[in-house]
This record gives C-alpha cells, structure tokens and sequence, in this order.
C-alpha cells in the first residue's frame, strides 16, 4: 500500500488501461503525483483535457530509449508498466517492432526502475505469453523473462519487480466487441473467424483490480493472474446482437494467421507452483539457479497434478451471462442509451 506523497509512473499512459487505471489512482488521497510515458503528444492533450488534474504530469518519451525512462522515472515510488506492442497482426509483420518495444523497452524499465530506486514495477502481459504461437506472444513471453529474471539476478535489491497476465479485456483498443458495434451500426453482419474459439473474459476495471493487487501483495518475481470465465465467439457476437436487437447474422470468416482456438492464463508447470489466493493465483517465480541438475536430472511430480489454466476448460458463460457481462461496460451501457435501447435486464 502506498504513504501520502507517492508518485506512480504509467508507461503507455494514454492507452484504454491507462485511462482507466488514471482514473481510478486520482479517486485515492493517498497519490501526489501521477506520470504518464508515452510517444503520443496528441493522446496526451486529449487525456490532460478529459482528466483536467493537477496531479498529472506528462512525459513525451519511448520506453525504446533508455534515456527517456531514466527521466520519467526520477523521483518515482511506483511503476506500471503497459507500453506494449499489443496487435498480433501488426507484430507477424513487423516482429523486431515487437522486440524493441516488447522486451527491449520492458528491460529499460526495469533496469531505469533498479537505478532509481523505483519501490515496485508491475508489468503487464498477456495469456499469449503462454505457448507463444505469433510474435506478439514472443515477446511478451521474453517480456516476463525479463521482468522476472531481474530479482533472481538481484535478490537484495529494494526494487520488486513482478508481473500479472490477463486475457481478453473487453472493450479495450483494438479489442473485438468495439468493432461489432461498429458492424452493427453500419447495418453490417457481425464478423468471426472461428465460432467455436474461446476467450477468456475480463472488463477494463477488473484488470486494474488485478494490478493493484499484484502492486500490493507482490513478492520479488511473483506473477499473478485473475480467475476468468470465458465465452466462445459466437457467443459473445450473439450476446452484441442481442442487447443491440438488431437484425444481422454472424459471418464466419476464417481463422486468421498466428492466431489460436484457445488461450491459457497459466500453464500446467506455473499450476504446480501457484498459490490460490481466492479471486487470483500468485506464481512465484522458478527459483531455480544455473545449477543443471534441477533442470535434466530432477522433475517434478506435482505437474500431473494439473491441468493448463485454459480458456477452453475454465467455467463457459452462456450467451444471457455475457449479455450480462456486457451490460456491466460503461463503454456499452453509452452505446444503448445513445441508441434508445435499455441498459438494465428486465
């Protein structure tokens, strides 16, 4: 928790987490200061106009050089790392964009953070991360290594530095549900790849919810990650068409390249060594040295345990419980209402 008089550095400030992990830091009395990094001027304004608070600061910088962070983070208690390279499509194509952002970057937080003495650094990745099969996973995965390699390299440092991983973040930018409404508004079909692929499902506040926890419970290397229901995609489509009543079909498209029918939040040997914490698993980190015989000589029983923590085998909502879901959404509540149809189940 933090003391009055604390300032928090956002990197990637202006996206959808941003935003909403702003607002939810300036409802606290117990914050001085909040910093936002990141490379978009214009973002910024419109975030300085929308927010209107003297406890913002901004910094126009990329987390790509060292010597932008290093200004960002001076005087910082708290970091929350989101600049990220996020689009899997954007990525396949462009995969050393992905290195230098994804992992280069992250390592400059970190490295800026343990110079500054920066107290905790939360960095956030993803359920792609998990049996990486496109770039973007990759580098998220590499992403964490890093992150989480640093208190193993560094066991006396007064900097922890720890991660969180979160699936699907409805009506995040670039997210599917934004451009369903927009096929919807267009009087155009809605479109999916694949009917039957599931996702796991978490709003904006929920994933706040899940750095602040890991901000206030992390130990050095400890990565955490929400318990999630998920849905398939033609269940969520159908739950859009439904609260919207209009008058479309769902077009299958075709699966997409780099892209996968499921996605797990943690893996059968993360599973093993995960501590349940009610609405979350903490996973401490493998601590394991470059001592060999751990790695080729001893296993690990408890695996069999387990099964990966999966979009596909986790509780599935039904079409009404994400209608429900999705009526929890501020972002789909002002869609209704601006088309004169109810925001509450009857």
């Amino acid at each position: 928790m933090t003391t009055p008089g604390r300032t928090i550095l956002i990197t990637g400030g202006t996206g959808s987490f941003g935003h909403t992990v702003t607002r939810r830091m300036l409802e606290r009395d117990d914050i001085e200061e909040i910093r936002i990094l990141s490379r978009d001027e214009a973002k910024q304004d419109q975030m300085r106009h929308d927010l209107a608070d003297p406890r913002l600061r901004f910094y126009v910088g990329d987390i790509r050089d060292y010597t932008s962070v290093e200004r960002a983070v001076r005087d910082v208690n708290y970091i929350f790392h989101a600049a990220a390279l996020k689009q899997v499509p954007s990525c396949e194509f462009f995969p050393m964009e992905a290195v230098r952002t994804n992992i280069v970057g992250s390592e400059n937080v970190v490295r800026a953070a343990d110079f500054a003495g920066v107290e905790s650094v939360v960095c956030l990745s993803t359920d792609k991360a998990v049996y990486p099969v496109n770039a973007m996973g990759m580098s998220k995965a590499m992403m964490e290594k890093v992150a989480l390699s640093f208190g193993l390299n560094n066991r006396s440092a007064d900097t922890t530095v720890s991660c969180v991983r979160y699936g699907n973040v409805m009506y995040s930018r670039g997210s599917v549900i934004p451009l369903f409404i927009r096929q919807l508004k267009a009087g155009k079909n809605l479109t999916v790849t694949n009917p039957e692929m599931t996702r796991f499902m978490m709003s904006l506040a929920n994933s706040v919810s899940l750095v602040e926890f890991a901000w206030e419970h992390a130990d050095q290397g400890d990565l955490f990650i929400r318990k999630s229901p998920s849905c398939t995609i033609k269940d969520l489509a159908q739950a859009v068409i439904n609260l919207f009543q209009a008058d479309v079909s769902i077009d299958v498209i075709g699966t997409r390249h780099a892209e996968k029918v499921s996605e797990a939040l943690a893996s059968q040997e993360e599973l093993a060594r995960a501590e349940d914490m009610g609405d979350y698993f903490r996973i401490k980190a493998d601590a394991r040295d470059l001592n060999y015989g751990p790695y080729v000589e001893e296993g690990d029983k408890r695996q069999v345990m387990y099964d990966d923590y999966d979009s596909h085998t986790v509780e599935r909502m039904t079409v009404s419980e994400v209608e429900d879901l999705l009526l929890t959404l501020p972002e789909v509540r002002r869609e209704l209402d601006a088309a004169g149809l109810p925001t509450e189940r009857n």
